[in-house]
This record gives C-alpha cells, structure tokens and sequence, in this order.
C-alpha cells in the first residue's frame, strides 16, 4: 500500500481524495472556529471545578502545575500538527498511528482515545450535575446529567453551524467572568479584604515544596484541564484553511488556555492565603469558596452558573462533536459497526451522535458521585493515545519520509513521548487498571475481526504525493 503525503498545491478534498476517502462533511469550519472550538472544549475556567485537588494535591502551587502541563502538552501539541499536516483526516490519533506506523496498532490508538473520548462527555455531565446540587441542595444529579445530555444532542443534531455559534457565545461568557474574577480578585487582594493575602510568586514556585514526584502526581490530575485542543484534530474534515489550520489551531488555543489556566490559579491561591489543605468536603467548590470570601452570594451563584454553562453544555457539546467524529472515522475504515458512518441532510454524523447521547445517559447513571474513578481514566485513555502519537511522528517522518528536520520530528516528540510518559506512570493504580482491561477488552476485538476475516487496514491510499518535511 502507497504511504501518502498532501502536497501544498491540492485543495482540501483533492487532500482527502488522495487518502483514500470521499468528502461527506461539511466543509466550513475556518481556521477561527477551530481555536474557537479547542477553547471551548478545555474549557478556559476549567480550574474552577478541579481547583481545590489539585491546590492539596500540589500544596498550593496550583499555577506551576498548570505550567509544567503546558510545557507537557506543547510537545503532544506539535506532534499533533505534524501529523494533521501530513493525514488531515477525522480520525484524528486513529488515523494518524494507523497510516503513519500500522493500521492495526492504529485500531489501538483509536481503541485507546475511545475510553478518553466515549467517557468525557459523560465525566463532564457528572462535573455540571455536581454543581447544580450546589444551587439546588436536594435535586437528584441523574436528572441533571440527563437534562445536559439531551440539550447536547439536539445542538450536536442541528449541524456545525449551530455548533460554532454556540462555541462563540459559550466562549465570551466564559472570557467575560474570567476578567470578573480578575477585577474582583485583584481589588480585594488590593484593598486587603483577604488577611494574610498578598501579592507573591509561591504559588508559582517554592524552593522548600517542590518536587518531580509531586508535581507529577498533581499534573496527572491538571492535565485532565488540557485534554481538548486535540479534538481540533477530529475536525479536519470540516476545516476550510487548509492542511496546517488544525495544527495552528491547536498550538494557539493550547497556548491561550494555558495562560488563562496560570494566572487564574495564581490569583486564586494568592486569596487561599498561606498553604493549609483544603478540608475533604469543601475541595469540589474550593474556587467557589473563595469567591464567597471576597464577593456577595449572588455573585458567587453567577459564577455557579457559568461554570454550569461552560462544563455541561459548551465543554460537553464540544466532546460529543469530537467523539462522533471520531466513531464515523473509525466506523468508515471498518473498525466500528458501519451504522455509525451515517452522515444526514445536514452533513453531520447523526447516528454517532446519538450512540454518544445514548451510552452517555446510560453511564451518567453509573458514574454520577465517582469523579475521581471516571477522570482517571478518561486520563489514561488520552495519556497513552499521546504517547502512540509522539511515536507515530518518528516513525513516519524520520523513518519513512527521511526528514532531516530532527528538532521537530525527533527531539520534540522524543522529549514530549519521556514527560507524558513520567505522567503515566505516576497516575492512580485504579486508572491504570480500568486502563489495562481496556486494552484487554480491544484485544478480544481484534481477535475476533481477525477470527472473521475483517480486516483492521485503512481505507486504500491511491497515489504517492510529495510534501516538505519542515
């Protein structure tokens, strides 16, 4: 089978054709929606809801955790564009092992991004139900994680468009209680409203705290905060800017978030005060406490709502959009049941959304109250669909395309391979068990494709195109 490489000169779809695939999604998601897209989906006030464990986790150096993931996350960034440069398909990790090392050590990465991608909408629900209890004390979080599944559905079902409206207005409101919570933090830290509050850089680093494994350990958690600038990649397909949008895309929105993460996580533990742990039963709405110190009621309340919003609407309806697109990928090349490739009238792949919806409500029953279980491994899901993706940049440009380029495509994902590596290792045991029984389970799988003669090849390359290796 001819490897292929896109050649600058070829549209999009002369892009997609020469890989092998007929253009069945929608094409008209600009290079701005994509950022628009990987903002939403990890979510700039993300540390709201996780701030409290990680901050016990840590011992209040929440910001140079946030750091040190972004350092994590911008060499899985860079392999990331490498490889959506080269195979700008939906399918994102999949298709990228899959055509770039071996199809059937593709089907495992694809295998392993289904445990992060199937369980985070359903992780998301759960976040967004916690909270609604903490503004309806004595509701039943099944019936808000239904709720959110329902509404997700509907916008995922109406088409990309309704999608990248909603992605814009979701992000301004989340931008605009972002700079809320700059103004009031930073008067109250001014005005002394917070005793034994000051203006300091402990929080981004104590000499007397530090260590590898402590910020390895707290990273494992923080981490769970960046996952989404890759499901920009899933959204190839549907990109009008050519084959290195998703790659800037993801690079910038992973940078912008970052940024965002730091300085709100700095300004929160500078209010916190001097470290102490935070007690068991107030680390989910730590963030929200803090609040409370230095704000009304009402505000803190508005904060609850946004944080609602952002998590179980615009994070959730990003996820179920990268989820689907990566179940029609899959299903396309043969590796899912073949209903799940069903593209409707408005050039989305509805069946597979409504299988994320479906197994979504179905496991929000089960999860709902176990966090920290389904983070876990959602986490080592996308920790070793990393680690085959930094493989996969070695192996196709230095090994099949014979780059020179050795930073990008050797030292970078070398390095980025070792840090995402130390993460793993160094995660929860339960995340590395469910881990493991997953791979189990997509061996039997695998076995039983072979045992029925299925196959777990790509869809067939049709001609070898040159590309530049930089």
């Amino acid at each position: 089978m001819s490897e292929p490489v896109i050649s600058t000169a070829l549209s999009s779809q002369q892009q997609l054709e020469r890989l092998g695939y007929k253009q069945e999604l929608s094409r008209s998601v600009t290079t701005f929606d994509l950022l628009v897209y990987g903002l939403i989906f990890m979510v700039p006030i993300a540390p709201w809801a996780i701030f409290g464990t990680v901050y016990n986790e840590a011992q209040g150096m929440v910001p140079l955790v946030y750091l040190v993931g972004l350092v994590a996350m911008i060499f899985t960034a860079l392999s990331y564009a490498q490889m959506a440069k080269a195979i700008p398909l939906a399918g994102s990790v999949f298709s990228y092992v899959g055509k770039g090392i071996h199809p059937n050590l593709g089907f495992f990465a694809g295998w392993l991004m289904l445990l992060d991608y199937l369980l985070v909408p359903t992780l998301l629900y759960v976040f967004a139900a916690e909270s609604m209890i903490g503004i309806f004390p004595g509701s039943e979080r099944w019936m808000w994680a239904l709720l959110f599944v329902a509404v997700n559905v509907v916008i995922n079902m109406s088409g990309v468009s309704s999608l990248k409206w909603m992605n814009r207005v979701f992000l301004v409101m989340e931008l605009a209680f972002i700079v809320a919570f700059f103004v009031i933090g930073i008067r109250a830290l001014t005005d002394g409203a917070t005793p034994g509050s000051s203006f300091s850089i402990t929080p981004l680093w104590d000499p007397a705290t530090v260590s590898a494994p402590l910020l390895a350990t707290a990273l494992s958690i923080a981490v769970l905060s960046f996952l989404g600038f890759d499901g920009i990649s899933t959204m190839a397909e549907e990109s009008t800017g050519g084959r290195g949008s998703a790659g800037r895309a993801m690079v910038l929105a992973l940078v912008i978030v970052a940024t965002l993460f730091i300085t709100q996580t700095w300004l929160a533990s500078l209010l916190a005060g001097p470290y102490q742990p935070i007690p068991e039963d107030r680390v989910g709405n730590a963030f929200f406490d803090i609040i409370g110190t230095i704000a009304s009621t009402p505000v803190m309340n508005a904060f609850f709502v946004c944080n609602v919003l952002a998590v179980g609407i615009a994070n959730a309806m990003a996820a179920q959009a990268a989820t689907s697109r990566l179940l029609y990928s899959m299903s396309r090349d043969g590796q899912l049941p073949k209903f799940l490739r069903h593209i409707n009238s408005r050039k989305v792949p509805s069946y597979a959304i409504l299988f994320v919806g479906g197994l979504s409500a179905v496991l929000v029953l089960f999860f709902v109250g176990q966090i920290s279980l389904i983070s876990s491994m959602v986490n080592f899901g996308a920790l070793t669909g990393f680690l085959l993706l930094h493989l996969s940049v070695v192996v196709f440009w230095i090994g099949r395309r014979k780059s020179r380029n050795y930073l990008v495509h050797l030292a970078f994902p070398v390095i980025g391979f070792a840090i995402i590596g130390y993460v793993l290792l160094n995660a929860e045991t339960q995340a590395k068990i469910a881990g493991l029984v997953w791979i189990g389970v997509g061996a039997l799988v695998s076995a039983y494709y072979r045992r029925t003669g299925r196959s777990t090849e790509l869809a067939e390359d049709h001609e070898d195109i040159t590309v530049s290796s930089h």
